[in-house]
């Protein structure tokens, strides 16, 4: 009998059924040779003998799936046959040898010889061999869930390590599918009932439950463990991340696919498996980096990401993975709570963005353009706004950059508008909508803010660029809200009511300038030297124009409404400065008053309609005075008022009252013209066309007491 065992032993240990070419399914055979008894003296015995062989071959060469099925090598039957012949006694495997097997990984040796040990101990249980030592029976249990807990470790080791190494070990995932459908064959039992004591004995292992668990933890390690830099390291930390997560993630499916897959049942829906376990890891890293404090183009980054990369053909969506992966059923990876807060971070920090580019645009202008009195460029006869800007100058020269908008070198404020919007409208449509609300927001705080700053600079600054800059603007400001009309079709109502009023303040500043140039040279009308010609009647006229040429290049009819400010300032002034009060002039002045006054307004129109005024209804307002005060004849004087009347039917009785007195009548034939039919023409006129032009004139008070 010793002899015997030593031949045994000396089997067991021989080099040749170590030999690799032998594999698993010879180690198995000896294992199973080594639990026999030699002898069995009872007829229960043997059978028990026979079942217990049956098991083991069918474990050893089992059918696991139509790809991987496994042949049973000729005459294999037949050595295990002679094998258990030669042996007269046999030895079962150690807890210690077992778990050596398992640390070697040779799981489906070591799951035998614990079943054996199960069912022998279960036996033993039954048949009350433990009465009178319930702790052996215990330490057996225990010994036995130890070893299966052992192989769960293992179980969980390899599917972890199948993602974590560079290649598949295809046999020993096949190894593994097969060793869970023999665990789950060996225990049917499906009870959810916990089990302890005595009852592990025989217990499901739920292997295949662990497996699932090992997939879920091994994705969730392999999303922690990609690459991912501190803002202090990499001030693009989040894109390289983002850009390592969509590489590494994508390379892990296509393993998966390719070489994963196929070591398993088709029931075990490995590619699901894992996408579903990704995608959990993937949801809960993605919430994790939303709840850090980012910046702008962090927040673009990751909101980008997750909208438009994650279910593209760069990831998910790759042709590659198709048909297995299968995305369309995926909870979405931000909540829409979350989501909507990303948005709304997105916004608050764009509208600083926003709000720090028109800020610059103004400084810009302020240091580079009206500093520097460079004149604006004129295109398509208009003049063109300094707003009009390299924004990209801008970027460099102050450091700034959202991190996710790319703007064309010519940029303006337009172009900032539309390439946030159109970056927005690659998230989502309600954040296109945001950030376009944002920047019309921000428009209608800029357009004022940059009238005071452009009015503050040239009130201190007496600078002969301020009507070409007015021109400038105001052109630039009113084709930025045609093209958010055409191009984004938004209502710029409240924009425009902006635009109006700045445009008014503009035109108020423009008309104040032109006031001041031109009244120390009105103040002269009527006086000796102008009288005697010895200030030239260009000097005025120069003024003039010095304002409106600029005009011309203002778009219309903007332009051509400001010129008829100017044509109606100018001659309203000029009739202003003629019915002062001055000394009594005889008729020999009279007449040469008459003449410059003619010769002038003459000068003044034509200049006034060579810039483009349309205004020819004011040309005969001071021709019509020049000749009733140069006019002889009172009769005559009488058919002159009452043409002035007629061309102008807004005049007043004091009107008429002031331009007889310069022309030296007295009192007496004044009344006797107004007596003589003009009383119920000027009591209260009203102009038909609103063209207005004496009603904007006060008459000197000492004039009115006539």
């Amino acid at each position: 009998m010793e002899k015997e065992k030593m031949e045994v032993a000396s089997e067991l240990g021989s080099p040749t059924l170590n030999d690799e070419n032998t594999g698993f399914l010879e180690r198995g055979i000896k294992t199973m040779l080594s639990i026999r008894k030699s002898k069995r003296k009872s007829e229960k015995e043997q059978e028990g003998t026979g079942i217990w062989r049956r098991r083991l071959r069918s474990f050893q060469f089992p059918k696991s799936s139509e790809e991987n099925k496994t042949e049973i090598p000729d005459g294999l039957e037949e050595i295990a046959d002679k094998r258990e012949a030669e042996l007269t006694e046999g030895k079962p495997l150690s807890v210690m040898e077992i778990n050596e097997l398992i640390q070697k990984k040779q799981l489906l040796e070591a799951f035998a010889s614990i079943k054996y040990m199960e069912d022998e101990t279960i036996a033993e249980r039954d048949a009350d061999k433990y009465k009178d030592n319930p702790q052996e029976l215990l330490r057996k249990t225990k010994d036995v869930d130890l070893l299966y807990s052992s192989i769960t470790s293992v179980i969980q080791s390899i599917v972890v390590g199948t993602l974590e190494h560079h290649t598949v070990e295809e046999a020993t995932l096949t190894s593994l599918a097969t060793l869970i459908a023999h665990e789950e064959a060996a225990h049917p039992n499906t009870s959810s009932a916990a089990a302890s004591g005595s009852d592990l004995l025989g217990a499901p292992r739920k292997w295949r439950e662990e497996w699932r668990k090992a997939v879920i933890e091994s994705t969730r390690k392999r999303v922690l463990n990609i690459p991912m830099a501190s803002k202090e390291e990499e001030k693009a930390w989040l894109d390289l991340h983002l850009i390592f997560l969509q590489k590494y993630l994508l390379k892990d499916l296509l393993k998966i696919k390719s070489s994963v897959k196929k070591c398993y049942p088709e029931e075990y829906q490995v590619c699901k498996v894992y996408v579903e376990a990704f995608h959990s890891a993937i949801t809960s890293h993605v919430q994790d980096l939303s709840q850090r404090p980012l910046e702008l183009n962090e927040l673009y980054s990751l909101l980008d990401w997750v909208a438009n990369t994650y279910h593209s053909e760069l990831l998910l969506g790759h042709s590659d993975l198709k048909p297995e992966v299968q995305a369309e059923n995926l909870s979405p990876l931000l909540t829409t709570a979350d989501w909507d807060r990303l948005e709304n971070d997105y916004i608050t920090s764009l509208k600083d963005t926003i709000k720090g580019y028109f800020g610059r645009i103004l400084s810009m202008e302020e240091t580079e353009k009206w500093k520097n009195e460079i004149p604006p460029e004129v295109k398509d006869n208009l003049y063109q706004s300094s707003i009009s800007f390299d924004i990209q100058t801008v970027l460099s020269e102050h450091g700034h950059s959202t991190g996710c908008m790319v703007v064309p070198p010519g940029a303006a404020i337009m172009d900032i508008i539309g390439e946030n919007t159109k970056l927005s409208g690659t998230i989502s449509k309600s954040l296109e909508e945001k950030t376009l609300q944002l920047c019309l927001a921000e428009m209608r705080e800029f357009i004022p803010r940059f009238g005071e700053k452009f009015l503050e600079w040239y009130t201190v600054h007496d600078s002969p660029m301020f009507a070409p800059y007015f021109a400038a603007y105001i052109n630039s400001f009113y084709d930025l809200l045609s093209a958010l009309e055409t191009v984004f079709k938004v209502n710029t109502e409240e924009l425009q009511k902006i635009l109006a009023a700045l445009t008014k303040n503009f035109r108020n500043e423009f008309l104040n300038k032109l006031r001041t140039k031109t009244q120390p040279l009105l103040k002269k009308i009527l006086t000796k030297d102008w009288t005697l010609a010895r200030e030239k009647p260009t000097s005025l006229t120069a003024a003039v124009s010095q304002f409106s040429e600029h005009l011309q290049h203002t778009r219309q009819p903007l332009g051509q409404e400001l010129l008829c400010h100017v044509h109606k300032y100018v001659v309203r002034e000029y009739i202003a400065q003629i019915i002062k009060p001055k000394k009594k002039m005889n008729g020999e002045k009279r007449q040469q008053v008459s003449q410059r006054i003619n010769e002038e307004a003459k000068i003044l129109n034509n200049a006034l309609i060579y810039h483009g005024s349309d205004s020819s209804w004011l040309l005969p307002a001071i021709s019509h005075i020049a000749k009733i005060i140069g006019e002889k004849r009172k009769d005559r004087i009488k058919e002159y008022i009452k043409e002035l009347a007629e061309d102008y039917p807004d005049i007043r009785k004091e009107h008429i009252m002031a331009i007889l007195t310069v022309r030296g009548l007295g009192f007496t034939s004044r009344r006797t013209i107004f007596q003589q039919g003009f009383r119920h023409a000027l009591e209260s006129p009203d102009s038909e066309d609103n063209n207005t032009l004496f009603a904007e004139i006060n008459v000197p008070a000492v004039v009115s007491c006539f």
